[in-house]
């Protein structure tokens, strides 16, 4: 089957996106070890060509559900950075107006749900938001992250059964980065690929290099459109690694230091990279100018998260439903 070319502009911008979490990642890390802000954190650095070949492959409307490493999906999806660094310091100007932290950020305005940070915890909403599409006629997809762990939970099998048997409009992405918390999938699945999953609820299922992001948009791309043409959901894996510990007070040290190494040969934004310029794509003066800038950013986001008001105590008043 031939592949769908990737305009050059876009596959530029896939890049740059990519270079954000990355840096977005870094600069977090590093605040959160001055103490600049509260809460923890989860990280993603390597995983960046999941979020955003996923992200870039969805329609405005669309909506994503997130997990607790929710950064990369954030910024993938187009939340501001100002506004997800606000967030994180806490802020009123946060996205979640300083009352999510890290693991519970969203824009629906910017197709992102709320995060949830129960593992798998997504994965029925997602399916929510699909049965609402359908309902509704609208040409609409739900696609829902979740990672190797989620993949065990009772709520996965559940809600995949459901969305195949209703034909929901719905993007089931697991991004397998080999550890639920520190356990190796290995140990606590028999199965080779988590995809085969798929073939218990009769959807199509599919293993993917998740850090190549031009093969992650095109898998996304072919299971959206088979969601809105009516034929159901589908079960995308994607095959990455999580550089960073589980979470910042995880050392990692459960994970053979060959095996990291061996990762971060796979980076997907230097892969990128190697390609742009091999190709032309992209100069090396391109390169350095895309993080320069990105950089400059940054550094803005966090002056307008500190220059920001926190929220008053009557604001824990408001946005509470029951």
């Amino acid at each position: 089957m031939s592949q769908p070319s990737i305009p050059d502009e876009l596959k530029i911008e896939m890049y740059k996106r990519m270079v954000m979490c990355r840096q977005f990642e870094e600069r977090v890390n590093s605040l959160f070890l001055q103490g600049r802000f509260p809460g923890t954190i989860h990280q993603s650095q390597g995983q960046e060509a999941c979020a955003v070949g996923v992200c870039f492959a969805l329609k405005k409307d669309d909506i994503i559900t997130s997990t607790h490493r929710p950064h990369s999906h954030a910024l993938a999806r187009g939340v501001p950075v100002k506004q997800l660094m606000a967030e994180l310091y806490a802020k009123k100007t946060g996205c979640c107006q300083g009352k999510g932290g890290s693991m519970h950020i969203g824009d629906p305005d910017a197709g992102m749900l709320t995060a949830i940070a129960i593992v798998g915890g997504g994965i029925p909403v997602a399916a929510g938001y699909a049965l609402a599409f359908q309902y509704l006629k609208q040409d609409r997809v739900a696609v829902c992250f979740f990672g190797d762990g989620g993949a065990n939970e009772g709520i996965f099998h559940e809600t995949l059964n459901m969305a195949a048997i209703w034909n929901l409009p719905a993007i089931f992405v697991c991004e397998n980065n080999l550890y639920g918390a520190s356990t190796a999938v290995a140990k606590v699945m028999k199965i080779k690929h988590i995809s085969e999953r798929a073939a218990a609820y009769a959807m199509p299922g599919e293993t993917v290099d998740g850090n190549d992001v031009e093969e992650t948009y095109r898998a996304t791309l072919r299971a959206a459109a088979h969601a809105r043409e009516g034929k159901g959901p589908t079960l995308l894996e994607l095959e990455t690694y999580r550089f960073a510990g589980h979470s910042r007070s995880d050392p990692g040290h459960y994970r053979p230091a060959s095996e990291v190494e061996a990762w971060k040969k796979k980076d997907p934004i230097i892969r990128f990279e190697n390609a742009a310029l091999a190709s032309g794509l992209l100069t090396a003066e391109q390169i350095t100018e895309t993080k320069s800038v990105t950089e400059r950013k940054l550094d803005e986001a966090v002056r307008f998260a500190e220059e920001s008001p926190s929220p008053l105590p009557e604001d824990c008043l408001t946005d509470v439903f029951a």
